[in-house]
Protein backbone atom coordinates (compact mmCIF):
# COMPACT_ATOMS: atom_id res chain seq x y z
CA UNK A 1 0.00 0.00 0.00
CA UNK A 2 1.40 3.40 -0.97
CA UNK A 3 1.97 5.81 1.85
CA UNK A 4 1.19 9.34 0.86
CA UNK A 5 1.41 12.30 3.21
CA UNK A 6 -1.23 12.60 5.90
CA UNK A 7 -2.16 16.25 6.39
CA UNK A 8 -3.61 16.74 9.86
CA UNK A 9 -5.45 20.01 10.34
CA UNK A 10 -5.41 21.03 13.99
CA UNK A 11 -2.88 20.32 16.75
CA UNK A 12 -5.26 19.83 19.64
CA UNK A 13 -5.28 16.46 21.38
CA UNK A 14 -7.26 14.79 18.59
CA UNK A 15 -4.75 15.95 15.98
CA UNK A 16 -1.74 15.12 18.15
CA UNK A 17 -3.19 11.68 18.85
CA UNK A 18 -3.59 10.91 15.16
CA UNK A 19 -0.24 12.47 14.23
CA UNK A 20 1.83 10.61 16.80
CA UNK A 21 0.24 7.25 16.00
CA UNK A 22 0.69 7.66 12.26
CA UNK A 23 4.25 8.94 12.58
CA UNK A 24 5.09 5.98 14.80
CA UNK A 25 3.74 3.68 12.08
CA UNK A 26 5.97 5.28 9.47
CA UNK A 27 3.51 7.56 7.68
CA UNK A 28 4.71 10.96 6.44
CA UNK A 29 2.84 13.46 8.63
CA UNK A 30 2.31 17.19 8.06
CA UNK A 31 0.54 18.79 11.04
CA UNK A 32 -1.02 22.22 10.40
CA UNK A 33 -2.11 24.44 13.30
CA UNK A 34 -3.68 27.89 12.93
CA UNK A 35 -2.59 29.08 16.38
CA UNK A 36 1.02 29.81 17.37
CA UNK A 37 1.00 26.83 19.76
CA UNK A 38 -0.37 23.31 20.00
CA UNK A 39 -2.82 21.87 22.51
CA UNK A 40 -6.10 23.56 21.63
CA UNK A 41 -8.32 23.51 24.72
CA UNK A 42 -5.80 21.36 26.60
CA UNK A 43 -2.71 23.45 27.17
CA UNK A 44 -0.80 25.53 29.69
CA UNK A 45 0.41 29.11 29.53
CA UNK A 46 2.05 31.72 31.74
CA UNK A 47 -0.63 34.07 33.00
CA UNK A 48 0.81 37.60 33.42
CA UNK A 49 -1.65 38.53 36.16
CA UNK A 50 -0.70 35.56 38.31
CA UNK A 51 2.91 35.38 37.12
CA UNK A 52 2.71 31.61 37.04
CA UNK A 53 1.83 28.77 34.67
CA UNK A 54 -1.81 27.70 34.64
CA UNK A 55 -3.91 25.40 32.47
CA UNK A 56 -6.62 26.90 30.30
CA UNK A 57 -8.92 24.33 31.90
CA UNK A 58 -8.62 21.91 34.79
CA UNK A 59 -8.77 18.38 33.39
CA UNK A 60 -8.92 15.13 35.30
CA UNK A 61 -7.79 11.80 33.90
CA UNK A 62 -8.97 8.53 35.42
CA UNK A 63 -6.87 5.38 35.42
CA UNK A 64 -9.56 3.73 33.29
CA UNK A 65 -9.02 6.19 30.42
CA UNK A 66 -7.21 3.69 28.24
CA UNK A 67 -6.78 5.80 25.11
CA UNK A 68 -5.34 8.74 27.06
CA UNK A 69 -2.87 6.56 28.95
CA UNK A 70 -1.82 4.74 25.77
CA UNK A 71 -1.19 8.13 24.12
CA UNK A 72 1.00 9.26 27.04
CA UNK A 73 2.86 5.96 26.97
CA UNK A 74 3.46 6.38 23.23
CA UNK A 75 5.00 9.85 23.60
CA UNK A 76 7.00 8.91 26.70
CA UNK A 77 5.02 11.02 29.16
CA UNK A 78 3.11 8.48 31.25
CA UNK A 79 5.16 9.45 34.31
CA UNK A 80 4.00 13.07 34.05
CA UNK A 81 0.64 12.18 35.58
CA UNK A 82 0.45 11.81 39.32
CA UNK A 83 -2.21 10.73 41.75
CA UNK A 84 -2.99 8.42 44.64
CA UNK A 85 -2.18 4.72 44.46
CA UNK A 86 -5.84 3.91 45.04
CA UNK A 87 -9.20 5.39 44.10
CA UNK A 88 -10.10 8.18 46.53
CA UNK A 89 -12.31 11.24 46.11
CA UNK A 90 -12.63 13.83 48.87
CA UNK A 91 -15.78 15.94 49.24
CA UNK A 92 -17.04 18.78 51.42
CA UNK A 93 -20.60 20.08 51.82
CA UNK A 94 -20.42 23.84 52.30
CA UNK A 95 -23.93 24.03 53.73
CA UNK A 96 -23.16 21.97 56.83
CA UNK A 97 -19.38 21.57 56.73
CA UNK A 98 -19.56 17.78 56.49
CA UNK A 99 -16.62 16.04 54.85
CA UNK A 100 -16.23 12.54 53.51
CA UNK A 101 -14.08 10.37 51.30
CA UNK A 102 -15.42 8.12 48.57
CA UNK A 103 -13.17 5.09 48.18
CA UNK A 104 -14.24 2.48 45.58
CA UNK A 105 -12.67 -0.91 46.16
CA UNK A 106 -10.31 -2.49 43.61
CA UNK A 107 -11.79 -4.93 41.12
CA UNK A 108 -15.21 -5.16 39.55
CA UNK A 109 -17.01 -6.43 42.67
CA UNK A 110 -18.27 -3.22 44.38
CA UNK A 111 -17.58 -4.28 47.96
CA UNK A 112 -17.12 -0.66 48.96
CA UNK A 113 -20.82 0.13 48.80
CA UNK A 114 -21.35 -2.20 51.77
CA UNK A 115 -18.86 -0.23 53.91
CA UNK A 116 -20.40 2.97 55.24
CA UNK A 117 -16.94 4.46 55.85
CA UNK A 118 -16.18 4.32 52.11
CA UNK A 119 -19.45 5.61 50.68
CA UNK A 120 -21.39 8.87 50.90
CA UNK A 121 -22.56 9.54 54.49
CA UNK A 122 -26.24 8.87 55.03
CA UNK A 123 -26.60 6.57 52.00
CA UNK A 124 -27.43 2.86 51.90
CA UNK A 125 -25.82 0.27 49.67
CA UNK A 126 -29.08 -0.13 47.78
CA UNK A 127 -28.89 3.55 46.72
CA UNK A 128 -25.99 2.68 44.41
CA UNK A 129 -27.84 0.06 42.40
CA UNK A 130 -29.77 2.68 40.42
CA UNK A 131 -26.60 3.47 38.49
CA UNK A 132 -26.84 0.08 36.78
CA UNK A 133 -29.80 1.32 34.76
CA UNK A 134 -27.61 3.88 32.97
CA UNK A 135 -25.57 1.09 31.42
CA UNK A 136 -28.63 -0.30 29.65
CA UNK A 137 -30.37 2.94 28.70
CA UNK A 138 -32.28 3.03 25.42
CA UNK A 139 -31.22 5.29 22.61
CA UNK A 140 -32.56 8.81 23.11
CA UNK A 141 -33.16 8.44 26.85
CA UNK A 142 -32.03 11.12 29.28
CA UNK A 143 -30.48 10.48 32.66
CA UNK A 144 -33.68 11.80 34.20
CA UNK A 145 -35.61 9.07 32.35
CA UNK A 146 -33.69 6.25 34.01
CA UNK A 147 -32.22 7.63 37.24
CA UNK A 148 -33.83 9.53 40.09
CA UNK A 149 -32.30 13.01 40.03
CA UNK A 150 -33.08 13.95 43.61
CA UNK A 151 -32.14 12.82 47.07
CA UNK A 152 -28.93 12.49 49.03
CA UNK A 153 -27.09 10.10 46.70
CA UNK A 154 -27.86 12.29 43.69
CA UNK A 155 -26.91 15.58 45.34
CA UNK A 156 -23.70 14.28 46.86
CA UNK A 157 -22.43 11.87 44.23
CA UNK A 158 -24.29 11.29 40.96
CA UNK A 159 -24.80 14.96 40.15
CA UNK A 160 -21.19 16.13 40.77
CA UNK A 161 -19.67 13.15 38.96
CA UNK A 162 -22.03 13.17 35.98
CA UNK A 163 -21.97 16.96 35.66
CA UNK A 164 -18.17 16.90 35.58
CA UNK A 165 -18.15 14.17 32.93
CA UNK A 166 -20.94 15.51 30.71
CA UNK A 167 -20.68 19.29 31.35
CA UNK A 168 -24.45 19.67 31.52
CA UNK A 169 -27.04 19.26 34.25
CA UNK A 170 -27.61 15.48 34.39
CA UNK A 171 -31.43 15.25 34.19
CA UNK A 172 -31.48 16.37 30.53
CA UNK A 173 -28.21 14.72 29.50
CA UNK A 174 -27.83 11.61 27.37
CA UNK A 175 -28.14 8.44 29.44
CA UNK A 176 -26.17 6.56 26.79
CA UNK A 177 -23.16 8.86 27.22
CA UNK A 178 -23.42 8.64 30.99
CA UNK A 179 -23.55 4.86 30.75
CA UNK A 180 -20.41 4.85 28.59
CA UNK A 181 -18.55 6.83 31.26
CA UNK A 182 -19.73 4.47 34.01
CA UNK A 183 -18.73 1.37 32.03
CA UNK A 184 -15.23 2.75 31.53
CA UNK A 185 -14.72 3.72 35.17
CA UNK A 186 -16.94 2.84 38.14
CA UNK A 187 -18.24 -0.40 36.61
CA UNK A 188 -14.65 -1.61 36.33
CA UNK A 189 -13.93 -0.91 39.98
CA UNK A 190 -11.56 1.32 41.87
CA UNK A 191 -8.57 0.27 39.76
CA UNK A 192 -10.14 2.21 36.86
CA UNK A 193 -11.09 5.25 38.97
CA UNK A 194 -7.81 6.56 40.34
CA UNK A 195 -7.78 10.34 39.72
CA UNK A 196 -4.68 11.50 37.84
CA UNK A 197 -3.58 15.05 37.09
CA UNK A 198 -0.74 16.62 35.14
CA UNK A 199 1.03 18.20 38.06
CA UNK A 200 3.45 20.11 35.81
CA UNK A 201 0.60 21.39 33.66
CA UNK A 202 -1.31 19.99 30.71
CA UNK A 203 1.26 21.07 28.14
CA UNK A 204 4.09 19.36 30.00
CA UNK A 205 2.27 16.02 29.83
CA UNK A 206 0.11 16.05 26.71
CA UNK A 207 1.60 18.59 24.30
CA UNK A 208 5.34 19.20 24.61
CA UNK A 209 6.31 15.50 24.65
CA UNK A 210 4.09 14.90 21.62
CA UNK A 211 5.80 17.65 19.64
CA UNK A 212 9.21 16.29 20.62
CA UNK A 213 8.05 12.80 19.61
CA UNK A 214 6.90 14.05 16.19
CA UNK A 215 10.11 16.00 15.66
CA UNK A 216 12.15 12.91 16.44
CA UNK A 217 10.26 10.95 13.77
CA UNK A 218 10.68 13.63 11.12
CA UNK A 219 7.07 14.84 11.05
CA UNK A 220 6.50 18.39 9.89
CA UNK A 221 4.67 20.68 12.33
CA UNK A 222 3.61 24.05 10.99
CA UNK A 223 2.09 26.77 13.20
CA UNK A 224 0.21 29.84 11.95
CA UNK A 225 -1.18 27.67 9.17
CA UNK A 226 -4.92 28.23 8.95
CA UNK A 227 -6.89 26.18 6.44
CA UNK A 228 -9.30 28.47 4.59
CA UNK A 229 -10.98 25.95 2.30
CA UNK A 230 -10.59 22.78 0.29
CA UNK A 231 -11.23 22.09 -3.36
CA UNK A 232 -12.80 18.82 -4.46
CA UNK A 233 -12.65 16.58 -7.49
CA UNK A 234 -15.48 14.05 -7.55
CA UNK A 235 -15.35 12.07 -4.29
CA UNK A 236 -12.04 13.39 -2.98
CA UNK A 237 -10.28 16.58 -1.95
CA UNK A 238 -7.55 17.61 -4.36
CA UNK A 239 -6.21 20.82 -2.79
CA UNK A 240 -5.78 22.43 0.63
CA UNK A 241 -6.07 26.20 0.50
CA UNK A 242 -4.38 28.10 3.31
CA UNK A 243 -4.19 31.82 3.91
CA UNK A 244 -0.87 32.10 2.09
CA UNK A 245 -0.36 28.74 0.42
CA UNK A 246 -2.02 26.04 -1.67
CA UNK A 247 -1.12 22.37 -1.33
CA UNK A 248 -2.15 19.92 -4.01
CA UNK A 249 -3.02 16.48 -2.71
CA UNK A 250 -1.51 13.43 -4.34
CA UNK A 251 -3.47 10.29 -5.12
CA UNK A 252 -2.25 8.61 -1.91
CA UNK A 253 -2.50 11.62 0.40
CA UNK A 254 -5.03 11.83 3.22
CA UNK A 255 -6.51 14.66 5.27
CA UNK A 256 -7.61 14.42 8.89
CA UNK A 257 -9.68 17.42 9.95
CA UNK A 258 -9.02 17.67 13.69
CA UNK A 259 -10.69 21.05 14.16
CA UNK A 260 -13.78 22.01 16.22
CA UNK A 261 -17.09 20.86 14.83
CA UNK A 262 -18.24 24.28 13.67
CA UNK A 263 -15.00 24.83 11.76
CA UNK A 264 -15.28 21.39 10.17
CA UNK A 265 -18.85 22.12 9.03
CA UNK A 266 -17.66 25.32 7.36
CA UNK A 267 -14.97 23.42 5.47
CA UNK A 268 -17.04 20.41 4.41
CA UNK A 269 -20.35 21.12 2.66
CA UNK A 270 -23.32 19.36 4.23
CA UNK A 271 -21.51 18.08 7.32
CA UNK A 272 -23.83 17.72 10.32
CA UNK A 273 -22.28 18.53 13.72
CA UNK A 274 -23.58 19.40 17.20
CA UNK A 275 -24.81 22.97 17.38
CA UNK A 276 -25.52 23.44 21.10
CA UNK A 277 -22.62 23.94 23.50
CA UNK A 278 -22.06 24.34 27.22
CA UNK A 279 -19.60 26.49 29.12
CA UNK A 280 -16.95 25.75 31.73
CA UNK A 281 -15.59 28.38 34.10
CA UNK A 282 -12.23 28.08 35.85
CA UNK A 283 -10.91 30.30 38.61
CA UNK A 284 -7.21 30.56 39.46
CA UNK A 285 -5.86 32.12 42.69
CA UNK A 286 -2.16 32.80 43.31
CA UNK A 287 -1.71 31.36 46.78
CA UNK A 288 0.00 28.25 48.10
CA UNK A 289 -2.63 25.72 49.17
CA UNK A 290 -2.74 24.56 52.79
CA UNK A 291 -1.08 21.18 53.34
CA UNK A 292 -4.42 19.73 54.42
CA UNK A 293 -6.01 20.38 51.01
CA UNK A 294 -6.12 17.21 48.88
CA UNK A 295 -5.05 17.48 45.22
CA UNK A 296 -8.72 17.40 44.18
CA UNK A 297 -11.69 18.29 46.37
CA UNK A 298 -15.33 17.97 45.33
CA UNK A 299 -17.53 20.81 46.58
CA UNK A 300 -21.25 20.51 47.27
CA UNK A 301 -23.32 23.69 47.59
CA UNK A 302 -20.93 26.24 46.08
CA UNK A 303 -20.30 27.97 42.79
CA UNK A 304 -16.98 26.13 42.74
CA UNK A 305 -17.64 22.44 42.09
CA UNK A 306 -14.06 21.14 42.18
CA UNK A 307 -10.98 22.62 43.83
CA UNK A 308 -7.52 21.71 42.55
CA UNK A 309 -4.39 22.24 44.65
CA UNK A 310 -1.17 23.08 42.79
CA UNK A 311 2.20 23.99 44.23
CA UNK A 312 1.76 27.76 43.97
CA UNK A 313 -1.93 28.29 43.23
CA UNK A 314 -5.44 26.99 43.80
CA UNK A 315 -7.87 26.51 40.92
CA UNK A 316 -11.59 25.85 40.72
CA UNK A 317 -13.79 24.36 38.02
CA UNK A 318 -17.51 24.85 37.43
CA UNK A 319 -19.17 22.76 34.72
CA UNK A 320 -22.38 23.52 32.86
CA UNK A 321 -21.53 27.11 33.72
CA UNK A 322 -23.62 29.11 31.24
CA UNK A 323 -25.34 30.84 34.17
CA UNK A 324 -21.99 32.36 35.18
CA UNK A 325 -20.93 33.77 31.83
CA UNK A 326 -22.51 37.19 32.30
CA UNK A 327 -21.55 37.57 35.96
CA UNK A 328 -18.93 40.33 36.42
CA UNK A 329 -15.50 38.81 36.76
CA UNK A 330 -14.77 40.47 40.11
CA UNK A 331 -18.04 39.20 41.58
CA UNK A 332 -17.42 35.71 40.27
CA UNK A 333 -13.86 35.65 41.62
CA UNK A 334 -15.15 36.76 45.03
CA UNK A 335 -17.74 33.97 45.12
CA UNK A 336 -15.21 31.33 44.13
CA UNK A 337 -12.71 32.60 46.69
CA UNK A 338 -15.38 32.43 49.41
CA UNK A 339 -15.98 28.80 48.46
CA UNK A 340 -12.24 28.10 48.68
CA UNK A 341 -12.10 29.72 52.10
CA UNK A 342 -15.06 27.72 53.36
CA UNK A 343 -13.64 24.48 51.97
CA UNK A 344 -10.03 24.96 53.12
CA UNK A 345 -10.17 27.19 56.19
CA UNK A 346 -8.00 29.85 54.57
CA UNK A 347 -8.67 33.27 56.11
CA UNK A 348 -6.37 35.30 53.87
CA UNK A 349 -7.60 38.16 51.72
CA UNK A 350 -8.33 37.24 48.13
CA UNK A 351 -4.97 36.99 46.31
CA UNK A 352 -4.25 37.72 42.66
CA UNK A 353 -6.78 35.89 40.56
CA UNK A 354 -7.75 35.00 37.01
CA UNK A 355 -11.09 33.86 35.61
CA UNK A 356 -11.16 31.79 32.41
CA UNK A 357 -14.55 31.39 30.74
CA UNK A 358 -14.85 28.81 27.95
CA UNK A 359 -18.21 29.61 26.35
CA UNK A 360 -18.14 26.69 23.92
CA UNK A 361 -16.15 24.28 26.04
CA UNK A 362 -18.02 21.14 24.93
CA UNK A 363 -20.98 20.16 22.80
CA UNK A 364 -24.15 19.83 24.87
CA UNK A 365 -24.44 16.17 25.84
CA UNK A 366 -28.13 15.97 24.96
CA UNK A 367 -29.68 13.00 23.14
CA UNK A 368 -30.54 15.22 20.18
CA UNK A 369 -26.99 16.58 19.96
CA UNK A 370 -25.52 13.10 20.33
CA UNK A 371 -27.36 12.13 17.13
CA UNK A 372 -25.70 15.02 15.29
CA UNK A 373 -22.17 13.76 15.97
CA UNK A 374 -20.57 12.63 12.70
CA UNK A 375 -18.48 9.47 12.27
CA UNK A 376 -14.81 9.70 11.42
CA UNK A 377 -15.44 8.75 7.81
CA UNK A 378 -16.82 11.38 5.43
CA UNK A 379 -18.30 11.14 1.95
CA UNK A 380 -14.90 12.18 0.55
CA UNK A 381 -12.60 9.19 0.20
CA UNK A 382 -9.46 10.92 1.46
CA UNK A 383 -10.93 13.05 4.27
CA UNK A 384 -11.44 11.87 7.86
CA UNK A 385 -12.64 13.65 10.97
CA UNK A 386 -11.21 13.70 14.48
CA UNK A 387 -12.32 15.61 17.54
CA UNK A 388 -14.25 15.13 20.75
CA UNK A 389 -17.43 16.20 18.94
CA UNK A 390 -17.32 13.17 16.62
CA UNK A 391 -19.14 9.92 17.34
CA UNK A 392 -16.68 8.48 19.84
CA UNK A 393 -19.35 7.06 22.12
CA UNK A 394 -18.03 9.28 24.93
CA UNK A 395 -18.75 12.84 26.07
CA UNK A 396 -16.43 15.67 25.04
CA UNK A 397 -13.44 14.70 27.15
CA UNK A 398 -9.69 14.23 26.79
CA UNK A 399 -10.34 10.51 26.44
CA UNK A 400 -12.86 11.11 23.66
CA UNK A 401 -10.56 13.48 21.78
CA UNK A 402 -7.62 11.09 21.90
CA UNK A 403 -9.83 8.15 20.96
CA UNK A 404 -11.06 10.03 17.89
CA UNK A 405 -7.49 10.54 16.72
CA UNK A 406 -6.79 6.82 17.07
CA UNK A 407 -9.87 5.98 15.01
CA UNK A 408 -8.88 8.38 12.22
CA UNK A 409 -5.30 7.06 12.19
CA UNK A 410 -6.52 3.47 11.96
CA UNK A 411 -8.77 4.39 9.04
CA UNK A 412 -5.82 5.90 7.21
CA UNK A 413 -3.91 2.69 7.78
CA UNK A 414 -6.78 0.61 6.44
CA UNK A 415 -6.88 3.00 3.48
CA UNK A 416 -10.44 1.91 2.67
CA UNK A 417 -11.74 4.04 5.55
CA UNK A 418 -14.29 1.34 6.37
CA UNK A 419 -16.78 2.57 9.02
CA UNK A 420 -16.39 -0.66 11.00
CA UNK A 421 -13.21 0.80 12.45
CA UNK A 422 -15.26 3.00 14.77
CA UNK A 423 -17.36 0.10 15.97
CA UNK A 424 -14.27 -2.04 16.44
CA UNK A 425 -12.55 0.60 18.50
CA UNK A 426 -15.61 1.10 20.71
CA UNK A 427 -15.34 -2.63 21.50
CA UNK A 428 -11.67 -2.26 22.34
CA UNK A 429 -10.32 -4.19 19.34
CA UNK A 430 -8.57 -1.38 17.49
CA UNK A 431 -4.97 -0.93 18.56
CA UNK A 432 -3.86 2.11 20.55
Amino acid sequence: MARGTVHIIGAGLAGLSAATLLAERGWPVHLHEAAPQAGGRCRSYVDPTLDTTIDNGNHLILSGNQAALAYLQRIGARDRLSGPDRSIFDFVDLENGERWRLEPSPGRLPLWIFDKTRRVPGTRWTDYLGLLRLQFARDGATIGDVLSCRGLIYDRLWRPLLLAALNIEPPSASARLAGAVIRQTLARGGDACRPLTARGGLSSAFVEPALAFLNGLGARVQFGSRLRSLSFDADRADCLIFADDRLSLGADDHVILAVPGLAASQLLPGLTVPVEHCAIVNGHFRIAPPTSLPPILGVIGGEAEWIFAFSDHISTTTSGADRLLDMPREELASKLWQDIQAATGLDAAMPSWQIVKERRATFAALPAEEKRRPPARTKWSNILLAGDYTATGLPATIEGAIRSGVVAADMVRQHSGHPSAMAAYSQGSVST
